[in-house]
């Protein structure tokens, strides 16, 4: 059985050499299981660009092995983990593993929590299953250094230096990830992430609320900004706002509904990158305007493409690229 999506939803987006976003999966399925396999690619099937079932015999994942972002086993851990384990060679490379069981309770990423799995279990909670996550980033509530670089639309340069950084996560060692424009050279030590952008040209939305907008009012406005460009939804790297409100409900609901990452950047740094539109919050409150700093600072070429414009009296939105 097969799925092929054109037009694949929520979660897909380009795909990079080190596997982060998983977009190509395969159902591996018992054939009395075959109706759960079944329900999985009804409920989740449209977020990725295809969605395989292959029923299980003891050589199924040594067939496929390369072939697939990700495996979902429809079966106990213990299987999948025998089968899996004389295949496993490098994480950079390796399609990730996630087990789930008939009655959808637990989804387990088992291995490439960070490239895929754990993003395929987040996916089977939406239909009731809990996501059991033991990658300590996630395990501890916070965004390890490939999460990081998804929220941004790119992907790891140098894999091996993240169990560095992950490490400096962990200890709140970390900070907001830098960036620099070239060309230059540079010169890094092994405990340095470099992060490359997958897209070759798109643009950031930066955006402002009151308190309390709603998912669908920064949806609406997000959309009829574009409306106004040559750009669509899919050419959306990420939403870019200020720290301030880097927590409201409604922004991440809706970024989480369109597949894009939310980066938040600090004061400083807005200050720098301040836009052109006036904005009533440096008055009040000393920060700079957010939607059009943080457009701008987010632009691969901090180029602001739209200026604000406000919606429904709740939510800014500027573009930059």
């Amino acid at each position: 059985m097969s799925t092929d999506n054109d037009d694949a939803g929520a979660h897909c987006s380009t795909p990079d050499s080190d596997g982060e976003v998983a977009e190509e999966i395969a159902i591996v399925s018992f054939g009395r299981k075959m109706d759960t396999a079944e329900e999985i690619v009804d409920g989740i099937g449209d977020r990725y660009a295809s969605i395989d079932v292959l029923e299980y015999h003891g050589e199924v994942f040594a067939e496929h092995w390369g072939e697939y972002d990700c495996f979902v086993g429809l079966m106990a851990s213990g299987i999948a983990m025998r089968k899996t384990a004389p295949l496993l060679d490098d994480k950079w490379d390796d399609p990730a593993v996630v087990v789930v069981d008939e009655e959808l309770t637990w989804a387990i990423p088992l291995t490439g929590g960070h490239h895929g799995a754990n993003q395929v279990a987040r996916d089977l909670a939406s239909m009731g299953a809990v996501p059991a996550m033991t990658t300590a980033s996630e395990a501890a509530g916070k965004q390890g250094v490939e999460e990081r670089a998804k929220a941004l639309d790119t992907h790891v340069v140098n894999g091996d230096s993240t169990v560095a950084t992950n490490l400096a996560v962990l200890d709140d060692d970390l900070g907001p990830v830098a960036r620099l424009d070239g060309p230059k050279a540079v010169l890094a030590a092994d405990d340095v992430t470099v992060l490359k952008r997958n897209e070759a040209d798109g643009v950031v939305l930066g955006t402002g609320s009151v308190s309390g907008a709603k998912k669908e009012q920064f949806l609406d406005a997000w959309e009829s900004v574009l409306d106004d460009t040559d750009y669509g939804v899919d050419d959306v790297e990420f939403v870019a706002t200020g720290t301030r409100k880097e927590d409201e409900d409604g922004l991440l609901e809706a970024a989480d509904e369109l597949g894009v990452g939310v980066v938040a950047f600090e004061k400083d740094t807005l200050e720098e990158f301040e836009g052109p539109t006036p904005s009533r919050s440096k008055e009040l409150i000393g920060w700079p305007g957010i939607s059009e700093a943080s457009a701008i600072a987010g632009g691969r070429d901090h180029e602001l493409l739209v200026e604000k414009e406000r919606y429904d009296d709740a939510v800014t939105v500027a573009v930059g690229r």
